[in-house]
């Protein structure tokens, strides 16, 4: 008897549940989309008109096309003959010994002062050489311009893509024994 009356008050308590779980909360949420939407004004800009097209009319159809083999080699020769009596290292010289070794894999670790006279004490292959104005160092032709103490500044002679001989500075800044 106990249990019947138990089963009879169940179904009374899930229906107060239910009750509970009303749609308030649903009625607050549709009224405020109601509101912003009839208090929100749509604005539409308007598109600016687009720009009217002009195609291009190439006019150098019958021009001389400037990538024209035969064209380019008259330049080319043009060039060189205007550069035969410009620039180039002297190849009958005798070669100095730091001729051989690349830049980067000289480095300068001093200097030594005589009345009038500076040298740059260089380091290569655990050998030290001394370096004047007009001592030749590296495999690009790099003829000594100027000795400092702090560093020894190059004139490199080097040819570019085109095969003409072209300047370029270098220098050997002082390094600390490592």
């Amino acid at each position: 008897m106990m249990r019947s009356r138990r089963m009879k008050g169940l179904p009374l308590l899930l229906l107060a549940a239910l009750g509970g779980c009303g749609d308030n909360d649903q009625l607050e949420v549709t009224q405020w989309m109601s509101d912003v939407k009839r208090d929100t004004k749509i604005v539409v800009r308007k598109i600016d008109e687009p720009k009217k097209f002009t195609p291009f009319v190439y006019g150098a159809v019958d021009a001389v096309d400037p990538y024209n083999p035969i064209k380019l080699s008259v330049a080319l020769a043009k060039m060189q003959a205007k550069s035969n009596g410009a620039l180039k290292p002297n190849l009958e010289r005798r070669r100095e010994v730091l001729e051989d070794y690349p830049l980067d894999t000289l480095r300068m670790v001093g200097t030594l002062q005589k009345p009038g006279l500076s040298y740059a004490l260089v380091l290569v292959d655990k050998a030290v050489f001394r370096i004047k104005v007009g001592n030749y160092v590296g495999q690009n032709f790099g003829m000594v311009t100027k000795v400092t103490e702090t560093e020894m500044e190059l004139k490199e002679i080097v040819q570019d893509a085109s095969g003409e001989w072209t300047e370029r500075q270098a220098k050997l800044e002082l390094q600390g024994s490592k």
